[in-house]
């Protein structure tokens, strides 16, 4: 069976959850926070999560683990069988990551973590944020899917990425990334509605005040 490591308030892992949720794979939770321990970097050679241990050995990195679930579990796939719709939803799965959630991570230290970045950071989030979400606007399809008519792994990727981008930009700048983005509102509430995702939301709430106070602890 699929070990699937990480913990629930992870998005990256979510991701991955929600797919193997979505696509019926039996698979096992090993509760884990990233970490430098020998024993862990034996299995994520970064130390981060998620991290899925197959027959094979251990893979890393969610795009990479999506992708070889597609392949071993092609039924249903969260990929279209056309190779330039299935390049636009990874192209799609790579603005969500690289210019929305990865561009808010920089300010998670404080707007999460009782930490704090300079000004200097604050303002340059602050306009890559409104640069990124924009660009995914304008590449993005809603209909009502993010690529199109079909559920994809892009819709996953958008949902866990926008959030906490969202977050970012409400307790750091006061501002709405999705307030003149009726499009990706709609498509939040009609992933909500999904079974798989309400479990996976339910489980991250729960998880939240565990990992809180890990990360303050140390």
């Amino acid at each position: 069976m699929l070990k699937l490591y990480g913990f629930t308030v992870s998005n990256y892992f979510n991701i991955v959850k929600v797919a193997l949720l979505e696509k019926g794979v039996d698979f096992e939770i090993v509760d884990t926070f990233p970490n430098q321990t020998d024993e862990f970097l034996g299995k994520s050679a970064i130390g981060k999560v998620p991290c899925l241990e197959t027959e094979h050995g251990f893979l890393t990195e969610a795009s990479v683990i999506l992708d070889y679930l597609d392949d071993i579990h092609s039924e249903p796939s969260l990929y279209p069988t056309d190779p330039w719709q299935k390049a636009k939803v990874r192209e799609l799965m790579k603005y969500s990551e690289l210019y929305v959630e990865l561009v808010a991570r920089r300010c998670f230290p404080e707007a999460f973590f009782g930490g704090q970045v300079s000004d200097e950071t604050r303002e340059q989030v602050k306009a890559d944020l409104q640069k990124g979400v924009a660009a995914l606007r304008r590449i993005a399809v809603f209909s009502p899917y993010i690529a199109g008519e079909a559920l994809s792994y892009a819709d996953f990727c958008f949902m866990f990425c926008i959030g906490p981008a969202v977050q970012v930009g409400q307790m750091m700048f006061g501002m709405d990334l999705l307030a003149d983005f009726p499009e990706a509102q709609a498509l939040l509430a009609l992933l909500n509605e999904r079974e798989h995702v309400k479990t996976v939301n339910d489980d991250m709430q729960k998880g939240m005040q565990a990992y809180l106070q890990a990360v303050q602890g140390k």
